[in-house]
């Protein structure tokens, strides 16, 4: 369960007649335990509580108290020993008039009536998986209104179901953004009096909910008629204290849904949450998923918190307002300058969803811009920061509505804060009809016609505010343009190339084809960073994406950053890797990197890291590179031959069979061979999986001189017979050629001593890459890189976090997956020279890692490796293997990743270099 679907349940849970004894049964369904879970507990094979509650171990004590004794028993279920036994981490109880309840291990408290209770249901959340909670709590305004919004959409549509049609949605959609601003301005005075829309439809609509859509509509027409024509209009009575609003938000159709008596009442339910706690700044991305058929079932998780907005944003151009504000001090005069270049600053956001990007950087310069006011002895003076500065493009046409109405919200509330009550009102309505905000496919518009150069009047595709967006031919709305900085960023669809759709894999033909040949391997957010540069041949720009961390690893380096680095641009600063994180229950993130690209950046780049502990550690350098490493410019590309004093690593043996030279096990017995025959035509074989996980896969291994023997045996002959008809079946001519030796394999490679082996993909999770050796009766498949016979001490570098962290920059991966590439990974890897004492001390730490893990036999890789489970002494075996490697290299521990990094792409460009190569090669 997601936070929303909790809050829903919960509030549902609260709205119900109490009873003592389904209770605590209640709650613990509501954080999504499952039935078999409650089962147990009700049994009492689960439930160890001493007090005659209910104890979840690891989780949650609950005990319903007698009337008026909750406290007394808050307090027993605080000293049960049953509770410290179960390790609980809240306690809980509630007589069904009041409740409290205690985290353990923050010790936090709630107190609050038994209705109340779901105002807190952040507090709990821990109890679904959900480790987010500041950001809920933070946000549960935000998750509740989402949650009855959705509520009363999904309800609507049941007795409404041509309003979820394609030709309606847009209509519904609308209606429901129209909902929105009633709900915030009843609220906030914005409509004379407190509730006046809630109340009106309360009180005007019949109970039996029969013309609630005629009152409704009624409202809206009002919203809609200017004072002097509401007599002429025939508007009711009762509609005359709502204030002429407009703005297109209420132009064009006033219909409205029929309502059933239950959307009526989860309508009214809506009206009377506290919509002045409505946070703009999140709360579209939240309410976007309402109208969006798809996103519904992940209601509630796309969260997109202000700290990693502000990780975008601060060193994008907030940072140095912030700086020149603090030079400024009380000089009148470089203050107003500063005031003034603020006023012109422009933020884009191409691809702005419900406008968090631009809600975030608007809010943050009224905050300078009070600052320098405040200084100034000017309080309470009008902005001169128009939104229409902040804009952006978005391809679903709710999302851009929500992102303008975002928008409005957050500038009324900063002229609240900043400039009182009574100018903010008077400055609110009629509400601006210019649209800033483009409904459209980002990577198929010019962003040049949408934001001209500074000096020309921008003619802006748009409509007014939020009506007709799906009309294609958008009216154009003239802007003054004065000039002044442009700033881009976002957090665009990455979507990799496999997940593309057709119109997709469009987008990036239109822009990479003729630019670049291997474009197709692209993820989708690299169409923006190329448009942004694009843009910026016109205009002075900095852009700064969030963007799947695989642009900057792997394959796609070669392929954009060359495009990028040739029009002028260099990386002006960057956040490696981190998670971008969710409201899901137990939710896994997607790993992410924040890259911003300038044809004018300053002398010092800012490289932004996460260290083990969470905080960001910033690294000022002379330039930062593809892989956000702050080194040179280089480009890893694929080589032929190692770079230094390693084995040559080859691909394993790729079968080509149709799986009839590959067995298992029960296989192997089935052809009924001698153990001599055995010996000699069966091969243990290992790919990836066999490797890390320990399976059993044999196969047949038939050398030429062997081959009129294994054919006299008939359950042989078959297989070899199997493959040939595969073969020649293929449409491979190759495979076609490969036919006349059906015995083997394609390539039939294998150790005279041993093997050392390298799965071609491995899991991320792990602390160190999965490698080893295997026997000379064993071979490997093509999804095992190998190293035939070489020295011991070259698995002593494979198995360093040193090689961990350069094939996961240059190698990229699959899915979440590591993938390794003997010539992008192990031919490009810098090892500098070894002395024989070096050799000696590496094959000792490798056998030392083979000796720990034979202690452990028969625990599998994966065993092994898993990073919560991994045995001391294997972990100890590691660091001193470690130890050893980066002595060499530095004569010291490395500090973090990013210092290992630093030093092979400074060793890398060394060993590359024209004037190095062959010196270094030699070695």
């Amino acid at each position: 369960m997601n936070a929303v679907e909790i809050e829903a349940a919960i509030s549902d849970l609260a709205q119900q007649s109490f009873d003592p004894a389904e209770f605590p049964y209640a709650f613990l369904e509501a954080f999504g335990n499952k039935a078999t879970t409650i089962k147990r507990l009700r049994s009492g094979a689960s439930n160890k509580s001493d007090l005659g509650g209910v104890l979840q171990t690891n989780n949650i004590h609950i005990a319903v108290a007698n009337t008026g004794d909750v406290t007394r028993t808050l307090e027993a279920l605080k000293a049960s020993p049953a509770t410290t036994r179960a390790k609980a981490r809240y306690i809980l109880t509630t007589d069904g008039v009041l409740f409290e309840a205690e985290d353990l291990e923050t010790g936090e408290t709630v107190a609050c009536t038994y209705e109340a209770f779901p105002d807190h249901f952040g507090f709990f959340l821990p109890l679904a998986g959900i480790t987010t909670v500041k950001q809920v709590r933070d946000s549960s305004f935000d998750i509740r209104a989402t949650s009855r919004l959705n509520r009363l959409y999904v309800e609507l549509l049941k007795d409404n179901p041509d309003w979820g049609t394609e030709e309606q949605r847009h209509e519904m959609n609308h209606f429901m953004a129209r909902l929105i601003f009633c709900f915030f301005a009843e609220d906030t005075d914005i409509f004379s009096g407190t509730g006046l829309f809630t109340d009106t439809v309360k009180q005007m609509s019949a109970r039996d909910s029969s013309n609630t859509h005629e009152v409704i509509s009624e409202i809206f027409r009002a919203m809609n008629t200017e004072r002097a024509d509401r007599e002429a209009a025939k508007l009711p009575r009762w509609t005359v204290q709502f204030p002429y609003v407009n703005g297109g938000l209420f132009s064009g159709s006033t219909a409205v849904p029929h309502f059933s008596k239950i959307a009526r009442s989860y309508l009214l339910h809506i009206g009377g949450l506290d919509w002045t706690q409505i946070n703009p700044d999140i709360f579209g991305s939240m309410i976007q998923a309402v109208a969006d058929e798809e996103e519904r079932g992940a209601l509630g998780m796309h969260y997109t918190s202000v700290p990693n907005i502000l990780k975008v944003l601060n060193p994008l151009f907030l940072d140095e307002l912030r700086e020149k504000l603090e030079e400024a001090g009380d000089s009148p005069r470089k203050l107003l300058n500063l005031r003034n270049r603020i006023a012109r600053i422009r933020v884009f956001d191409p691809a702005c969803g419900s406008g968090n990007f631009l809600v975030v950087a608007y809010k943050q310069m009224r905050e300078i811009e009070n600052t320098i006011n405040e200084r100034r002895n000017e309080h309470g003076r009008k902005s001169d920061i128009p939104l229409t500065n902040f804009r952006g493009i978005e391809l679903r046409d709710f999302s851009a509505e929500i992102a303008r109405l975002a928008l409005i919200i957050a500038e009324y509330q900063c002229d609240l804060q900043y400039r009182g009550q009574k100018e903010a009102l008077q400055d609110f309505l009629p509400l601006d009809s210019q649209n800033w905000i483009t409904c459209d496919n980002a990577l198929s518009v010019d962003w040049v016609d949408l934001w001209p150069p500074a000096g020309t009047e921008v003619k802006h595709r748009g409509s007014d505010l939020v009506d007709q967006m799906q009309d294609a031919s958008q009216a154009e709305i003239e802007f003054e343009n004065e000039g002044g900085e442009t700033y881009i960023c976002g957090n665009p669809p990455y979507l990799g190339s496999t997940w593309q759709s057709k119109d997709q894999k469009g987008d990036l033909k239109r822009i990479f084809e003729g630019r670049a040949k291997s474009w197709k391997s692209l993820d989708y957010v690299a169409g923006w960073f190329m448009k942004a540069a694009d843009y910026g041949l016109h205009a002075p720009t900095v852009s700064a994406f969030v963007s799947t961390n695989s642009i900057c690893q792997g394959q796609q380096v070669p392929i954009l950053w060359p495009l990028i680095f040739g029009m002028g641009y260099e990386i002006a600063f960057a956040h490696t890797s981190f998670k971008w994180a969710n409201l899901a229950s137990h939710n896994a993130g997607v790993m992410v990197a924040i890259v911003a690209i300038s044809n004018h950046p300053n002398l010092i780049r800012r490289l932004f890291s996460s260290s083990k502990s969470g905080e960001m550690v910033e690294k000022q350098t002379s330039n930062i590179n593809p892989y956000l490493v702050a080194a040179p410019n280089v480009i890893v590309t694929k080589a032929s031959k190692t770079l230094g004093p390693i084995s040559e690593m080859s691909f394993g043996n790729k079968p080509v069979d149709g799986g009839y030279l590959l067995l298992s096990s029960s296989e192997v017995g089935e052809l009924g061979l001698t153990a001599d025959q055995c010996s000699r035509f069966i091969r243990r074989i290992y790919g990836s999986v066999e490797f890390i996980r320990g399976l059993e896969r044999y196969c047949l291994w038939i050398e030429d001189k062997d081959l009129e023997e294994a054919l006299s045996i008939t359950s042989i002959r078959q297989r070899i017979e199997g493959v040939r008809t595969v073969r020649l079946a293929s449409r491979d001519k190759s495979a076609n050629d490969m036919a006349a030796r059906s015995h083997q394999m394609r390539e039939m490679r294998i150790g005279k001593l041993w093997t050392l082996t390298v799965p071609r993909t491995s899991s991320e999770s792990r602390p160190f890459l999965p490698c080893g050796v295997i026997d000379h009766h064993s071979t490997v498949t093509s999804e095992v890189f190998s190293l035939y016979d070489a020295p011991l001490w070259n698995m002593a570098l494979i198995a360093s976090r040193l090689h961990l962290v350069w094939i996961a920059t240059v190698c990229g991966k699959m899915k979440t997956d590591f993938r390794y590439s003997n010539t992008m990974g192990w031919n490009t890897f810098p090892v500098p020279t070894l002395t024989e004492k070096n050799k000696t001390n590496l094959t000792r730490c490798a056998e030392n890692i083979l000796l720990a893990r034979e202690a452990h036999f028969p625990a599998t890789i994966a065993d092994l490796y898993d990073p919560e489970t991994m045995p001391a002494n294997l972990r100890e075996a590691h660091e001193q293997n470690d130890e050893v490697i980066e002595r060499i290299y530095i004569g010291r521990r490395f500090k973090n990743d990013t210092e290992r990094l630093e030093k092979l792409f400074d060793l890398y460009t060394k060993m590359t270099s024209p004037a190095n190569k062959r010196k270094v090669g030699a070695v």
